[in-house]
């Protein structure tokens, strides 16, 4: 005797990755290894899995966290012998890209944004202000160059070459991860692909950047039949007030900081 409920059905976690990629998640949400580690240990934890969906939306972020998230994902796969997918919606931009080259493939929509594979620092100079204020700026500093690229006072041309040097060892990292993840799909050079420039992602298939389109869903019911069960693992959702206040309460700066640091990631993708 045969009982239909108790029938194997091939079963595929999916974690959702959502948001930018910081240090200080904060009250303004964010993604951190701090807060996404526990959930990927969960997803890789449970049993009978065939696979696990890593869906993707992020415009970046922090390099480190990034390189962090993407090792935590690549351990557990390879100690549980699991495929992974990356499923890009809006964005798997910059560390998100970095988050999605984790994955063994890449799906994404026709219209995600992907790569943005570059590294960017950015910041004001308030010399002129400070001026106008009649406001004496005084640093005192041990060590020659302690006081680097201080908002304060005219760039100079030694800390410009310093921040240049660091920006292109961490483009490097960046992309000696994405050769070692993507290898021969990639379908232009690399003096196309690492500029920083992101594209859409139909031609992101095309350039080797992803490996076909598709959803989450739809590419889980591709791969194991409409018999699949999707489970959902622990997506982060932040108090129904701190969506509309990321810097209510405690941490009120700090929240509102990190949201409109992820405003601006967003903004720079044209979404």
């Amino acid at each position: 005797m045969r009982f239909p409920f108790l029938a194997s059905h091939p079963r595929v976690a999916l974690v959702r990755l959502s948001g930018a990629i910081t240090p200080r998640p904060g009250l303004g949400g964010g993604l951190s290894l701090a807060n996404t580690g526990p959930l990927l240990d969960r997803a890789f934890a449970l049993r009978r899995l065939a696979a696990v969906f890593i869906v993707v939306n992020s415009p970046g972020g922090s390099p480190v966290q990034s390189s962090l998230i993407a090792g935590r994902i690549r351990q557990l796969a390879e100690r549980r012998k699991l495929p992974v997918v990356a499923c890009v919606e809006d964005a798997a931009a910059s560390g998100g890209y970095w988050l999605a080259c984790a994955a063994d493939e890449i799906v994404a929509d026709p219209a995600s944004i992907l790569g943005s594979i570059g590294v960017i620092a950015a910041g004001f100079g308030f010399q002129e202000a400070l001026e106008k204020l009649g406001v004496e700026r005084r640093v005192r500093t041990a060590g020659a160059e302690k006081s680097f690229w201080d908002p304060f006072r005219p760039e100079k041309p030694e800390d410009a070459a310093r921040l240049q040097a660091l920006l292109a060892a961490l483009h490097e990292e960046f992309t000696a991860w994405v050769r070692a993840r993507r290898g021969d799909r990639l379908k232009e050079g690399e003096e196309e692909l690492f500029t920083g420039r992101f594209w859409t992602g139909r031609r992101a298939v095309a350039l080797g950047l992803a490996d076909r389109l598709g959803d989450a869903a739809g590419e889980a019911r591709r791969r194991f039949g409409d018999r699949v069960r999707i489970i959902p693992v622990g997506e982060r959702r932040r108090p129904l007030l701190m969506r509309f206040l990321p810097g209510v309460g405690a941490g009120a700066a700090e929240g509102m900081l990190a949201a409109l640091e992820e405003r601006a990631a967003w903004a720079r993708l044209g979404l």
